[in-house]
Parts: structure tokens; C-alpha cells; sequence
């Protein structure tokens, strides 16, 4: 039996506030659809107080930017870069295109063709996410995508150097410094500075999520990430101090950052709110992290390892850290995940910045029904058919058929052409 001993808000508290944000992002996108450039320098000037002459910085700015990074900085960006290209090529080369002969004179197949443009958006703010510039623009890259081009805001009016150093040395294309709604929009519609691509990827704010969600359709996406959740299984054997620092940690980076820990041990579960109102005191990201804790943690007290496995599916979490004392139970019974982090060796934190596991990764339930992002997210997956006379005239008899059969007389009437056609009476 589920006993819960701390909740979080409730789902109709959620979605007031993120009503609110909808109605923010369908106005910005609508004045970016009529005003272009014009519409992207007033929302940039809005909400980041940037306005140069050009958003996309120059190949001399970029070269400039990058020697004022400091070396340590580099060589640390490019140890991440190498773990990340490495595990993105290892992905891409799990896939295979595919052709079958399954009737004789019926070839069919299937082609991985990386997608032509993409947009790639790296948070800043309080928080510059250099990490997710390897994570979008390295991945891309590595899938063989032809135009990759990336944006970040400028963090309270100057430049964020590390992050257009990582950006650059990831491989992008062209960089924008630019933020927001008003990047996403550009990037996905296109301005008369900004040529449109075809999908867009990244995690990022409220309103960068929702302005994803809405340019959904006009361009591809990698998948609707809201804010970071981490969930901590865990079971006699783990310790209160880990799992306070590893649901904080991960809680700093918004207010409104799910964490919860779901543990077998009730004696666990109270040393764990001791501790995170100790660590509280002392972290200096404190002011977030608490809000997130108070207002969205969750604790679950469960009577077994099957019973923990069963509330973990069900509440699909983008992060998963397994501390319990045989963590490939869950690896080889969990279904519903971002990433698992299996045993106290790992943590959240080396997945997002180094390890080489992608950190965009599916929230708000979505573990249910996709993964994180990866090689293949950039790559589409389409499909051909080649067939000899002979095939087509035996194929069509039964397409014509079928068709008949669900009242398509045109449909039909494609199959008996061929059946006419190539049929041994025309011999």
C-alpha cells in the first residue's frame, strides 16, 4: 500500500499558471508571423534588453569570443563534447537502412535520411546551459544534419562566452544571440534576417516549452520538455544525505521542479526532510530550490521494491536514480523513464553536463509514450518500393480487391490498370 507522507501541487493548480503562459506565447508568435524582424528586436528588447545591429554573431565575433574562454573552460567543454559525440556515434550506428525482397519482384526498404535544418535553443538566464549545446548541436551534427543553427539570450545585457565557445566548438552553423519566445518563433517561421528551419529542439523556460508546443507542426520538435523532474528510489541501504543533495540539486533549477523520493523505509524518508531542511540552510541556490521542494516534492512510503517499481512507471519521471540495493531491477523492469541512474556511483547532475547520456528528456508523463533526445530524433525514417512487372500484376489483383472492398474505385482502379498492364495475358 501507497502511504504519502509530502505532496506537491495539484495538477489544477499547474495548469492556471500555465494558461497564462499560452496567451503570452500565441501573441508574441502572431506578432512575430506579421512583423518579422521587427516584432523579434521588440520582444528581444522586452524580455532581454538586447538590441544590436544583427542577432547572428560573425565568424570573427565567434573567434574572438572563444579566445577570451579561458583554456581550463575549453578543454573541460571539449571532455564533455568527446563522451557526448561518442555516445551519439554509437547510436547512429545501431541504425541500418533496410531492404527486403518479401514476394518475388517485390523489393521493399527503408532509407535514415538526417533532417535538412535545425534550430537549436540553449537556455541562459541565471543558469547559461553550455552543456545543451552539446547535447543539441554535437547530436545533430553527429546525425548528419546539413544546417544547424543555434540561439542563447545574452545574460543580463553582455554575452555569454562559455556558451557560444561550446556552441561553436559543437558546430554550429550560424549563432544567434537570442532568447525566448522570440527565438523559437524565428528559428521555427523564419524573419527577414532568419531563414525558417525545419525542426526545432531544447529544453528551456515555461514560455520556450510552450512556444514549442505551439510551433509543433509548422516544424518538427524533439519533444515537449517542461521543467526538470527527478524522482530517487530508494531502499534501506541508501543514505539521507545523498538523496537531499541529489533532489535539491537537481530543485535549483526552477521553482517549479518536481522531485520526490519513493522509498520502502519510513525511518529513510523522515532523516530525508531533516536533511534537506539542514542542506537548505547552506545552499546557495537555496531561494529556488526550496520553492521547488515545498511546493512540488512528493514523498511515497511503499511496502516493497515491486510496489516502488510500480509508482515509479506511473509517474514516469524524466530523471530516475536508483538507490536501492540491486538497481538492475529496475533497469530490467522499469518501463516508463528519461534516464536511469542506477546506484550511488551516479547522479543526475553527470548526465547533464558530461557523461554523455543526452539531458533533453521527456517530462509531464511523456516517458510514457517517447525517450530523450538522440541521434535518431534528428533522422526520419522513410520508406520505398520497387517492383517488377510480373510482382505488380500479381500485387494488384488483391490491392484491387481490398480496395473494392472499402468502396475506393479509384484506389481499384490504379491496381487493375497494372493488372491490364503487366498481366500475362498481355504477354
Amino acid at each position: 500500500m501507497v502511504k504519502v507522507l509530502k505532496k506537491g501541487k495539484s495538477k489544477e493548480e499547474v495548469s492556471i499558471n500555465d494558461t497564462k503562459v499560452s496567451q503570452i506565447v500565441s501573441e508574441a508568435i502572431q506578432d512575430i508571423e506579421k512583423r518579422g524582424d521587427q516584432a523579434v528586436f521588440e520582444l528581444s528588447e522586452k524580455f532581454d534588453k538586447w538590441t544590436p545591429e544583427s542577432f547572428r554573431l560573425t565568424d570573427e565575433q565567434i573567434n574572438e569570443i572563444v579566445s577570451k574562454v579561458p583554456s581550463d573552460v575549453i578543454e573541460d567543454i571539449k571532455f564533455a563534447q568527446k563522451n557526448i559525440r561518442e555516445f551519439a556515434e554509437a547510436q547512429l550506428a545501431s541504425l541500418h537502412d533496410v531492404e527486403v525482397e518479401n514476394i518475388p519482384g517485390v523489393i521493399l526498404g527503408h532509407k535514415n535520411i538526417p533532417v535538412n535544418s535545425v534550430g537549436c535553443y540553449i537556455p541562459g538566464g541565471r543558469y547559461p546551459m553550455v552543456a545543451s549545446a552539446h547535447m543539441s548541436v554535437l547530436t545533430a551534427k553527429v546525425a548528419g544534419v546539413k544546417r544547424v543553427i543555434a540561439c542563447t539570450p545574452p545574460i543580463n545585457g553582455e554575452i555569454p562566452y562559455a556558451t557560444i565557445a561550446a556552441m561553436s566548438l559543437a558546430g554550429a552553423d550560424e549563432i544567434y544571440l537570442l532568447g525566448g519566445i522570440q527565438a523559437m518563433a524565428a528559428m521555427a517561421i523564419g524573419t527577414e534576417t532568419i531563414q525558417s528551419v525545419d525542426m526545432i529542439v531544447g529544453p528551456g523556460n515555461a514560455f520556450v516549452a510552450e512556444a514549442k508546443r505551439q510551433l509543433y507542426g509548422r516544424v518538427g520538435i524533439d519533444l515537449f520538455a517542461g521543467p526538470t523532474e527527478t524522482l530517487v528510489v530508494a531502499d534501506h541501504t541508501a543514505d539521507a544525505e545523498m538523496i537531499a543533495t541529489d533532489l535539491l540539486g537537481q530543485g535549483e533549477h526552477g521553482p517549479t521542479s518536481p522531485g520526490a523520493l519513493i522509498t520502502t523505509s519510513e525511518v529513510l524518508a523522515e532523516e530525508t526532510v531533516k536533511e534537506i531542511e539542514r542542506q537548505l540552510k547552506t545552499l546557495p541556490t537555496a531561494d529556488v530550490a526550496r520553492v521547488s521542494w515545498e511546493d512540488y516534492g512528493q514523498i511515497l512510503l511503499v511496502d516493497s521494491i515491486e510496489e516502488a517499481r510500480i509508482e515509479a512507471d506511473r509517474l514516469a519521471f524524466e530523471h530516475v536514480e536508483i538507490l536501492t540495493e540491486d538497481p538492475n531491477y529496475f533497469l530490467e523492469n522499469m518501463t516508463n523513464y528519461g534516464c536511469l541512474f542506477l546506484g550511488p556511483e551516479t547522479n543526475v547532475a553527470y548526465g547533464d553536463k558530461v557523461i554523455g547520456t543526452n539531458h533533453t528528456l521527456p517530462t509531464k508523463g511523456a516517458a510514457r509514450y517517447t525517450g530523450g533526445l538522440w541521434v535518431g530524433k534528428f533522422i526520419k525514417t522513410v520508406t520505398y518500393q520497387r517492383v517488377t512487372q510480373e510482382a505488380s500484376a500479381y500485387i494488384g489483383e488483391y490491392a484491387a480487391r481490398l480496395c473494392q472492398l472499402e468502396n475506393f474505385a479509384g484506389h481499384a482502379e490504379q491496381a487493375l490498370l497494372r493488372v491490364r498492364r503487366y498481366g500475362k495475358k498481355n504477354d
